[in-house]
């Protein structure tokens, strides 16, 4: 159940970047209230998956699939450049995850 709440928190704070995105400098009413409103819900879904999950797992969960998923989005439908760097970092950040969850699992 802890995964499937930390999956909706990365969810919502996926949704609330790309709201912040549309918000010009939190000028937009809606993006605005959207970007909040995703955030604080993000946020309590996190803080609920903290109730039975190590800190630095999830945090490293949430980091790790909140940048890598923004920034394949980012690339792959809002026009922002894929370059090698870009795709290398993305890589390096899903395997550091990968190697944390590692960790934590062989305790």
């Amino acid at each position: 159940m802890s995964y499937l709440m930390l999956g909706g928190a990365i969810l919502l704070e996926i949704l609330g970047t790309l709201l912040m995105s549309r918000s010009d400098g939190f000028t937009r009413l809606w993006p605005t209230l959207g970007t909040v409103g995703c955030y604080l819900l993000a946020f309590t879904l996190l803080a609920q998956t903290l109730r039975t999950m190590e800190v630095g797992i999830a945090y490293a969960i949430w980091a790790g699939a909140g940048t890598a998923l923004v920034a394949a989005v980012g690339m792959a439908f809002l026009g922002e450049a894929a370059t090698a760097p870009k795709v290398l970092g993305v890589a390096l950040v899903v395997a550091g995850v990968a190697v944390l969850n590692l960790a934590g699992a062989s305790h």
